[in-house]
Protein backbone atom coordinates (compact mmCIF):
# COMPACT_ATOMS: atom_id res chain seq x y z
CA UNK A 1 0.00 0.00 0.00
CA UNK A 2 1.23 3.28 -1.35
CA UNK A 3 1.39 6.76 1.66
CA UNK A 4 -1.52 8.08 -0.05
CA UNK A 5 -3.70 4.97 -0.88
CA UNK A 6 -6.15 4.70 2.11
CA UNK A 7 -6.51 1.08 3.99
CA UNK A 8 -10.38 1.16 2.57
CA UNK A 9 -8.75 1.70 -1.33
CA UNK A 10 -7.30 -1.52 -0.50
CA UNK A 11 -7.10 -4.35 -3.22
CA UNK A 12 -9.54 -7.13 -2.99
CA UNK A 13 -6.81 -9.94 -3.65
CA UNK A 14 -7.33 -11.26 -0.03
CA UNK A 15 -10.65 -11.73 -0.64
CA UNK A 16 -11.43 -15.09 -2.43
CA UNK A 17 -13.28 -15.32 -5.75
CA UNK A 18 -16.47 -17.15 -6.33
CA UNK A 19 -16.37 -19.73 -8.47
CA UNK A 20 -17.00 -19.25 -12.14
CA UNK A 21 -19.33 -21.04 -14.62
CA UNK A 22 -16.94 -22.68 -17.13
CA UNK A 23 -17.42 -20.72 -20.83
CA UNK A 24 -18.96 -22.83 -23.35
CA UNK A 25 -21.20 -24.90 -20.77
CA UNK A 26 -24.87 -24.12 -19.76
CA UNK A 27 -26.12 -23.03 -16.38
CA UNK A 28 -28.39 -25.01 -15.64
CA UNK A 29 -31.02 -24.82 -12.95
CA UNK A 30 -34.01 -25.89 -11.02
CA UNK A 31 -36.54 -23.74 -10.34
CA UNK A 32 -36.45 -23.93 -7.07
CA UNK A 33 -32.74 -23.12 -7.02
CA UNK A 34 -33.54 -20.28 -9.37
CA UNK A 35 -35.59 -18.80 -6.86
CA UNK A 36 -33.33 -19.38 -4.06
CA UNK A 37 -30.37 -17.58 -5.76
CA UNK A 38 -32.99 -14.73 -6.13
CA UNK A 39 -34.01 -14.40 -2.83
CA UNK A 40 -30.26 -14.55 -1.58
CA UNK A 41 -29.87 -11.05 -3.89
CA UNK A 42 -33.02 -9.99 -2.65
CA UNK A 43 -31.89 -9.63 0.74
CA UNK A 44 -28.44 -8.76 -0.05
CA UNK A 45 -29.68 -5.59 -2.15
CA UNK A 46 -32.83 -4.71 0.08
CA UNK A 47 -31.59 -5.74 3.80
CA UNK A 48 -27.51 -6.61 4.11
CA UNK A 49 -26.18 -3.57 1.57
CA UNK A 50 -27.99 -0.71 2.74
CA UNK A 51 -27.41 -1.76 6.49
CA UNK A 52 -23.75 -2.31 5.75
CA UNK A 53 -23.17 1.54 4.04
CA UNK A 54 -24.96 2.80 7.13
CA UNK A 55 -22.17 1.39 9.08
CA UNK A 56 -19.52 2.38 7.17
CA UNK A 57 -21.02 6.04 7.17
CA UNK A 58 -21.78 6.38 10.14
CA UNK A 59 -17.87 5.15 10.77
CA UNK A 60 -16.67 6.87 8.32
CA UNK A 61 -17.74 10.22 10.34
CA UNK A 62 -16.11 9.21 12.96
CA UNK A 63 -12.59 10.42 12.59
CA UNK A 64 -9.04 8.23 11.60
CA UNK A 65 -10.22 5.52 9.00
CA UNK A 66 -6.61 4.03 9.33
CA UNK A 67 -7.66 2.86 12.89
CA UNK A 68 -11.50 2.66 12.93
CA UNK A 69 -12.11 -1.05 13.26
CA UNK A 70 -16.04 -0.46 12.29
CA UNK A 71 -15.08 1.79 9.27
CA UNK A 72 -11.83 -0.87 8.10
CA UNK A 73 -14.39 -4.11 8.79
CA UNK A 74 -17.50 -2.63 7.00
CA UNK A 75 -15.43 -1.74 3.87
CA UNK A 76 -14.32 -5.10 3.69
CA UNK A 77 -17.98 -6.78 4.49
CA UNK A 78 -19.24 -4.16 1.75
CA UNK A 79 -16.30 -5.73 -1.21
CA UNK A 80 -18.03 -9.36 0.38
CA UNK A 81 -21.60 -7.91 -0.33
CA UNK A 82 -21.58 -6.64 -3.70
CA UNK A 83 -18.63 -9.27 -4.89
CA UNK A 84 -21.38 -11.97 -3.98
CA UNK A 85 -24.21 -9.92 -5.93
CA UNK A 86 -22.49 -9.44 -8.68
CA UNK A 87 -21.64 -13.47 -8.99
CA UNK A 88 -25.46 -14.10 -7.92
CA UNK A 89 -26.56 -11.61 -11.21
CA UNK A 90 -24.27 -13.44 -13.58
CA UNK A 91 -25.45 -17.34 -12.59
CA UNK A 92 -29.17 -15.55 -12.47
CA UNK A 93 -28.93 -14.04 -15.92
CA UNK A 94 -27.33 -16.87 -17.27
CA UNK A 95 -29.42 -19.40 -16.18
CA UNK A 96 -31.08 -21.67 -18.65
CA UNK A 97 -34.10 -23.07 -16.00
CA UNK A 98 -34.95 -26.05 -16.41
CA UNK A 99 -38.27 -28.09 -14.87
CA UNK A 100 -38.03 -31.58 -14.02
CA UNK A 101 -41.68 -31.70 -14.76
CA UNK A 102 -41.28 -30.53 -17.93
CA UNK A 103 -38.68 -33.14 -19.15
CA UNK A 104 -40.01 -35.18 -22.17
CA UNK A 105 -38.01 -38.29 -22.07
CA UNK A 106 -38.99 -39.40 -18.61
CA UNK A 107 -37.59 -43.06 -18.60
CA UNK A 108 -34.07 -41.21 -19.79
CA UNK A 109 -31.41 -39.67 -17.44
CA UNK A 110 -31.56 -35.71 -17.86
CA UNK A 111 -30.84 -32.80 -16.43
CA UNK A 112 -33.65 -32.95 -12.89
CA UNK A 113 -33.83 -36.99 -12.98
CA UNK A 114 -33.14 -39.19 -9.74
CA UNK A 115 -31.13 -42.13 -10.47
CA UNK A 116 -30.87 -45.17 -8.35
CA UNK A 117 -27.67 -46.93 -9.92
CA UNK A 118 -25.64 -50.22 -8.79
CA UNK A 119 -21.63 -50.48 -8.63
CA UNK A 120 -19.35 -53.01 -9.65
CA UNK A 121 -19.22 -53.81 -5.24
CA UNK A 122 -23.07 -54.12 -5.28
CA UNK A 123 -23.86 -50.94 -3.52
CA UNK A 124 -27.07 -48.82 -4.50
CA UNK A 125 -26.59 -45.19 -4.81
CA UNK A 126 -29.62 -42.68 -5.57
CA UNK A 127 -28.80 -39.50 -6.77
CA UNK A 128 -30.23 -36.29 -8.36
CA UNK A 129 -28.89 -34.18 -11.41
CA UNK A 130 -28.57 -30.84 -10.50
CA UNK A 131 -26.58 -27.48 -11.20
CA UNK A 132 -23.54 -26.41 -10.35
CA UNK A 133 -25.04 -24.00 -7.59
CA UNK A 134 -27.50 -26.42 -5.91
CA UNK A 135 -25.41 -29.50 -5.47
CA UNK A 136 -25.21 -31.01 -2.34
CA UNK A 137 -23.50 -34.84 -2.06
CA UNK A 138 -24.83 -35.29 1.32
CA UNK A 139 -28.45 -34.65 -0.09
CA UNK A 140 -27.77 -36.78 -3.18
CA UNK A 141 -27.50 -34.14 -5.39
CA UNK A 142 -24.92 -34.49 -7.89
CA UNK A 143 -23.85 -31.56 -10.81
CA UNK A 144 -25.18 -32.64 -14.03
CA UNK A 145 -21.83 -32.04 -14.68
CA UNK A 146 -19.90 -34.24 -12.37
CA UNK A 147 -18.02 -37.43 -14.09
CA UNK A 148 -21.09 -39.72 -12.95
CA UNK A 149 -23.82 -37.76 -13.90
CA UNK A 150 -21.85 -37.61 -17.40
CA UNK A 151 -21.80 -40.97 -17.36
CA UNK A 152 -25.18 -41.64 -16.33
CA UNK A 153 -26.91 -39.24 -18.98
CA UNK A 154 -29.36 -40.67 -21.67
CA UNK A 155 -29.12 -44.23 -19.84
CA UNK A 156 -32.48 -46.21 -19.10
CA UNK A 157 -33.44 -48.26 -16.17
CA UNK A 158 -31.43 -51.79 -17.42
CA UNK A 159 -28.69 -49.94 -18.87
CA UNK A 160 -25.23 -50.24 -17.49
CA UNK A 161 -22.56 -47.28 -18.66
CA UNK A 162 -18.66 -46.80 -17.94
CA UNK A 163 -17.91 -44.87 -15.38
CA UNK A 164 -14.04 -43.46 -16.04
CA UNK A 165 -12.74 -41.53 -12.99
CA UNK A 166 -9.18 -41.12 -12.00
CA UNK A 167 -8.68 -44.26 -10.15
CA UNK A 168 -9.86 -45.92 -13.41
CA UNK A 169 -13.17 -46.95 -14.81
CA UNK A 170 -16.09 -48.46 -13.37
CA UNK A 171 -19.32 -50.33 -14.48
CA UNK A 172 -22.71 -48.95 -13.08
CA UNK A 173 -25.78 -50.42 -13.62
CA UNK A 174 -28.82 -47.97 -13.91
CA UNK A 175 -32.02 -49.44 -11.49
CA UNK A 176 -34.57 -46.76 -11.62
CA UNK A 177 -35.10 -43.13 -13.32
CA UNK A 178 -37.55 -41.11 -11.88
CA UNK A 179 -38.52 -37.56 -12.23
CA UNK A 180 -39.74 -36.43 -8.69
CA UNK A 181 -41.36 -33.48 -8.35
CA UNK A 182 -39.97 -31.42 -5.37
CA UNK A 183 -42.60 -29.37 -2.99
CA UNK A 184 -42.58 -25.85 -3.93
CA UNK A 185 -41.68 -23.20 -1.42
CA UNK A 186 -43.40 -20.15 -0.52
CA UNK A 187 -40.50 -18.42 -2.29
CA UNK A 188 -40.77 -20.34 -5.14
CA UNK A 189 -42.55 -19.07 -8.15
Amino acid sequence: MTDTQAPDDADDDDLPEEESFPAGIKNYMTPTSFAKLQDELRVLIRDERPKVVEIVSWAAGNGDRSENGDYIYGKRRLREVDRRIRYLTKRLDSAEVVDPRKQQKLEQVFFGATVTYAREDDSEHTVTLVGMDEADVSQGKISWLSPVAKALMKARAGDTVRLRSAGGAETLEVIAVRYIVPPVASGDR
